[in-house]
Formats: C-alpha cells, sequence, structure tokens
C-alpha cells in the first residue's frame, strides 16, 4: 500500500526564491470563480524531470509570464532561470542533468499553445549559467526586414552527451527541414541529412543508431505528401508511398521497432479512423494492427500530423503502449512493469486522469493526476520506499469552483457525428433552459480543446459560473476524429462549416437546457471568423457575437505578408483548399468575408484583438470595426492591448476584456 506525503513546502519555497508565490486572496477563497481565478498563470507547468531524476524543471508565473525554474529534488532548493516579459516559456527538454533547452511562445492561444512571433531556440545551465541564444524568435526576425523564418527546435537529446543535440531545421534550405547536430557551446551545426531525397522535407524519422532512414516531404502546389525510406546509411532512398491531405488514405510512419528494421505506422487505408499498424518497408507490406479507436484518429490524424497513439521510450529504444486521446485521454501499456504501475496509481488516485513518466535509473516516477474539475497535481511515485508525495499542484484556487466537462456529440444536417463538449451550471436540474453561449475554436483545422485544457475549456467554465450553458462543438476539418469529419472540410469555410456551428446550437435546443431566444456564438481566431461569419449568414440564429483576433477578410488574411504564413507557399494552398478556389481574389474569397457584409448583421457583436498580432493583424479587426460603424450597428464591445499577440498573455489585460465581456453577455442574453 503506497503512503502519501506532502514535500510541497520544497516548492513553496522556491515560488517564494523565484518572487511567483501567490497569497490566496479573499476572492479566490469563495466559493465563486473569479475571472481572474481562471485566467491567472498556474502556479507551476510543464514539470519535467533530469535524466538522473534528480532535478525538476518546470514554469511559473514571473513578470506576467510563465517562466522557467529548476529545483533541486534532494535539497529542495531552486532557482529561476529566466525571466521574460513578452513571451511564455515553452517546450522544456534536459539534456541529461547539465542543461536545457526551450523555446517561446504565448501560451493562451485559440489554437492551443504556439510559437507565433516566438519560437527560437535557447539553452541554458542547470545553474542558470551560460545560457545561449541557438536560433532567433520569430520577432526578432520580422523586425530586422526579413518574412522568410529560419529556425531550430529539438528533434531528440543523444544519451551521455551534454555538449551537443540533433535539431531540425530550415538552415540550409529555407523551404525544406534537414537534421543537423548541432553544438550548444557555440551554436555550430553540422549537416545530417545531404543527399536527402526532396525539398519541402518536414518530417524526419531516425533509427537507434541517429542514422536519418525516413523523410516526409511535399509537393510544390499541391496537397500532397511524400514518404521515403532507406534500408541504411549508405543505401538508396525509395518513395514509400505518396498521400493527399484532403482525400484518400493517409501514412504516417511513427517509430522504428527494437530490430531498427520494421516499423509502426498511423494509417486509416480501408478504415474511417487512423490506427497504427506493423509494417515492413522493404517490402512495402502493412502488417497486422495494433492499436485502434472507432471514433479518434491514434499515432497520426487525417493530416498527417502527430496526435497520441504509440509511447516509445528513445532511452530503451522499444516500444511500451499505446494511448488515443479520446473524450478522455486513455492508456494502454504493453510493458508489464508500467501496467502495474498504472494500476497503483489509478487505485492510489481514483476519479482522475494518472499518467507518469520514469526516470531512466528506473528508481522513480513523475506523476500527473487531473480531471475536468480538479487541477493538475504532481506526485513523485517511489516504488522501492512505496511512497507518492505530491509536489505541487498547476492551480489550488480552483479546488471546488469547476464544472464537469461533459463528452457530447451532435450530428450535422449531412449526417456527421462531431465529437464536443458541454459545461453546464452547478446548479442546473433538468428541464432548465438556460442562454446558451456556442464556443467555436480556432485553426480551423487543430483539435484545439480536449478533456481538461484549451481556450473552450477556460470559456467553458467561466461561462458556466455565471449561470450560461456553454457548449465547445468539434466541426469539420477539426483533425483527430477520422478522415469523414476532417476531410468534410475542405471546400466549405462560411458554408458547410458554418452549419456545423448552427446544428451545435439546434442540438443544445433540441436536448432541452438551451433557449432559442438566448443564444450567443463566441470565439477567437478562426473561432472570431465563425462567429462574425454566423451573423451575417443567419442573422437570426444568434443574438450576438464574441469575435477575438477574428479573420475578417480571406482576401487580406492569405495574400498580405503582415500574416505570418503568407511567405509559405504549402500553408497558402492549404487554405486555398479550405476555402475552395485557387484564386485568392476571387468574388467566392469576397463573399465569404464577413468585413464585406456587416450591413447584414442584425445582432450584438463583440470584437477583440492584440496590437501586435502577425497570425492575424491588427487590421482586420479595424476594418471590421469601421464597418460595423458604417453599416449603423457599432460594436458594443472593442478592446486592443498593446503588446499582446494572438491570444492575451496578461493577467490584467485578460481580467479586463472578460469582466467587459460577462456585462456584455449579461446585457445580450443574460437577463
Amino acid at each position: 500500500m503506497l503512503k502519501k506525503s506532502l514535500v510541497a513546502a520544497g516548492l513553496c519555497s522556491l515560488a517564494l526564491i523565484a518572487g511567483v508565490a501567490h497569497a490566496q486572496s479573499p476572492q479566490a477563497a469563495s466559493a465563486s470563480l473569479s475571472v481572474e481565478d481562471i485566467w491567472r498563470n498556474p502556479s507551476l507547468s510543464n514539470l519535467t524531470m533530469s535524466t538522473s531524476g534528480r532535478y525538476l524543471a518546470a514554469t511559473a508565473p514571473h513578470k506576467g509570464r510563465m517562466n522557467l525554474f529548476v529545483l533541486d529534488m534532494e535539497t529542495r532548493k531552486g532557482s529561476l532561470l529566466t525571466s521574460f516579459e513578452d513571451f511564455d516559456v515553452l517546450n522544456i527538454v534536459w539534456v541529461e542533468d547539465e542543461r536545457l533547452l526551450f523555446s517561446l511562445g504565448q501560451a493562451n492561444s485559440p489554437t492551443g499553445a504556439g510559437q507565433f512571433d516566438g519560437g527560437g531556440l535557447f539553452v541554458i545551465a542547470r545553474d542558470g549559467s551560460s545560457s545561449r541564444r541557438l536560433a532567433p524568435t520569430v520577432r526578432e526576425v520580422r523586425n530586422s526586414g526579413q518574412f522568410v523564418y529560419r529556425g531550430l527546435s529539438v528533434h531528440r537529446t543523444i544519451p551521455g552527451n551534454t555538449n551537443e543535440v540533433i535539431a531540425e531545421g530550415n538552415q540550409t534550405s529555407a523551404d525544406s527541414v534537414d537534421l543537423y547536430k548541432l553544438n550548444l557551446n557555440n551554436g555550430r551545426t553540422e549537416l545530417l541529412t545531404s543527399g536527402r531525397p526532396a525539398s519541402m522535407t518536414f518530417e524526419w524519422m531516425m533509427d537507434s543508431k541517429f542514422v536519418p532512414r525516413v523523410v516526409v516531404s511535399g509537393v510544390k502546389d499541391e496537397l500532397t505528401r511524400v514518404v521515403h525510406y532507406r534500408k541504411d546509411a549508405s543505401s538508396p532512398w525509395v518513395e514509400l508511398t505518396r498521400y493527399s491531405r484532403d482525400k484518400g488514405s493517409v501514412f504516417v510512419p511513427i517509430a522504428f521497432e527494437s530490430d531498427d528494421r520494421m516499423m509502426q505506422v498511423s494509417t486509416n487505408k480501408g478504415r474511417d479512423t487512423m490506427a497504427v499498424f506493423r509494417y515492413d518497408p522493404d517490402k512495402k507490406e502493412l502488417g497486422e494492427q495494433i492499436a485502434a479507436h472507432p471514433r479518434y484518429d491514434m499515432g497520426a490524424d487525417s493530416q498527417g500530423n502527430d496526435v497520441a497513439g504509440v509511447i516509445w521510450d528513445s532511452r530503451e529504444n522499444r516500444i511500451l503502449g499505446y494511448q488515443v486521446n479520446g473524450d478522455k485521454p486513455e492508456t494502454v501499456w504493453t510493458d508489464e512493469v508500467r501496467a502495474r504501475t498504472q494500476k497503483t496509481l489509478d487505485n492510489a488516485l481514483p476519479d482522475t486522469i494518472n499518467s507518469f513518466r520514469r526516470t531512466p535509473d528506473g528508481k522513480r516516477f513523475l506523476v500527473s493526476a487531473y480531471s475536468s474539475t480538479k487541477p493538475r497535481r504532481w506526485y513523485i511515485l517511489d516504488e522501492v520506499k512505496k511512497t507518492l508525495e505530491e509536489i505541487g499542484t498547476s492551480r489550488p484556487w480552483l479546488d471546488g469552483k469547476l464544472v464537469e466537462q461533459r463528452p457530447m456529440r451532435f450530428k450535422t444536417r449531412d449526417g456527421l457525428e462531431i465529437p464536443g463538449y458541454l459545461f453546464l451550471p452547478k446548479n442546473y436540474k433538468e428541464g432548465m433552459k438556460l442562454p446558451t453561449i456556442v464556443h467555436i475554436h480556432g485553426g480551423p483545422s487543430v483539435r484545439a480543446d480536449s478533456y481538461g485544457g484549451g481556450f473552450g475549456y477556460i470559456e467553458g467554465q467561466l461561462f458556466a459560473s455565471r449561470g450560461y450553458a456553454v457548449v465547445v462543438p468539434n466541426f469539420r476539418i477539426t483533425p483527430g476524429f477520422g478522415q469523414k469529419i476532417f476531410q468534410s472540410g475542405f471546400g466549405t469555410i462560411g458554408r458547410q462549416m458554418s452549419e456545423d456551428h448552427e446544428d451545435a446550437a439546434k442540438w443544445a435546443v433540441d436536448q432541452g437546457f438551451g433557449d432559442s431566444k438566448r443564444m450567443c456564438i463566441s470565439g477567437a481566431s478562426y473561432g472570431g471568423y465563425a462567429a462574425l461569419q454566423a451573423m451575417v449568414k443567419t442573422p437570426d440564429l444568434f443574438k450576438c457575437a464574441i469575435a477575438g483576433l477574428a479573420v475578417t477578410d480571406l482576401v487580406y488574411q492569405n495574400t498580405s505578408l503582415d500574416t505570418d504564413y503568407v511567405s509559405e507557399p504549402a500553408l497558402v494552398d492549404f487554405w486555398k483548399a479550405i476555402i475552395g478556389t485557387n484564386d485568392l481574389k476571387s468574388q467566392l474569397v469576397r463573399d465569404l468575408s464577413p468585413v464585406n457584409h456587416a450591413s447584414k448583421i442584425k445582432g450584438a457583436v463583440f470584437l477583440y484583438a492584440g496590437q501586435d498580432d502577425i497570425r492575424v493583424p491588427i487590421d482586420q479587426i479595424k476594418r471590421m470595426d469601421r464597418a460595423l460603424r458604417e453599416a449603423g450597428n457599432p460594436a458594443k464591445g472593442y478592446v486592443v492591448k498593446a503588446k499582446e499577440g494572438h491570444g492575451f498573455g496578461k493577467l490584467e489585460n485578460n481580467v479586463d476584456l472578460y469582466t467587459q465581456l460577462l456585462k456584455f453577455l449579461d446585457d445580450q442574453i443574460g437577463k
């Protein structure tokens, strides 16, 4: 039987050293959920242990951003390593016990934590010394007058090597990702992928001997992806397969098995969802199906991007189990030791999603436990001592204040069955009709909302605490739910894609809790576009719209160099496919842009944006605001924050924005 002992005092002392400790305010101590409660940066995030397990790295709030610190687990002494004010620290990677690598970005983004004008690659010693910028941020590059970003990120570490890592980036050719051995002391790179079989490469897979053996590339002016393979370092490259992102089956290599010959791949050949199969690359033969889910993709999604699937340990060079990000995350271990550990943890920590990572010495595990109503907590599991020590929690002030995040599914008018989530107030009783908010995620081709997290989760909790029902639906082109849902989205933005949002609203009414006369639609990024387009397309369906960071002009968004991705033809081609035209200046694209149809909008609109946003430049919101005023229906709210980008990072800005949003909702549908 496990004994639970608390050692949170160690992290509390570290918080005081870093100047990031939070005294619990009277408001936070009350039973109600405040705007500050839900938007406040977590006390801890992104915990990761060093190779030996002696040191723990994490991010914590400092100067209004999530900065990097390290804790010595033996002495319980820690130190703050960074002090960024404009970015959050993301993507922490330990290089053995001595160094850490990280990049920068925006944690509060409507499409999930994103780099946008952050990025970059930085190395710093465990004690905070010897820091070095290895690659610039996007902001630095753009401020220098350049529009092509040449970046670096960590591909994998090298066991036993504290001076070098394997990095990936487009240093050699702007349109192609290559692999490099990166020297952390001087920033010099050694190209590892010379003689690659194609240009427009973007994903590499190495074997256990660090030989690049698989590469995926694109084809100019097409949505085609090509997979190449070679038997060893001296063998020629051969094409295994090619696929299109907007139709047909997809084939994504995931990992080599322990023999460095057989592979495990993700494909939807002959099925709807992506599943994990064994694959013989020399014979080009697909073998047995190993892991699959009837509703959710595994290993990769239908656009070929990685998702939960295979649990592969690079140090042990073997596959340990399989995961799926379903309604809730699920894990099945093929490794017997970890299967026993999972059972032990689930017995000790019931009613939470429990995950763990073993330190290479095999002595301890870093454990994470959370649910939609319980903020994430971390523990150290020592199987020898049979102890489970809590070492910290992300947002303790939220305990007892959250509502259940309920998985739901709705059917579209053309028969798609699409998953999402529902948030209902704590006092909800069956038969009550509630003012309802339909919240649309950003992207649109990302799965931005998941169990216990995401922009929709934050808004769902806040709005439900004020008596609103909040529906957070996915929609066609959202990846992760099979090829039918994903591929049905191409050529449908502003049309069938918008009908999915309408059908989610109808579902809420049909379920009995949604009040058809008190409905609002909200979202940011693509979700902001969707909210405005809904007011244009169906002006009588929603009484109001909240449009944040919103695409308002699809022509400008996909042709202006003010936007951060327009210099990358493959990304523009993808947007052409979503819109359904190769002519971005056509009448169709203009017709699908809400800024041109402000006169059709009857209901109330609230607009907000970040002044420094380069994903959706500020001019789009300014022009929409002007168009509404000229149409005689000025925005009821208009918030633009300086030194903010694609999402607000500063607490005071989110508190101000959402205080105004709650009043807007109360005025429009809350009374």
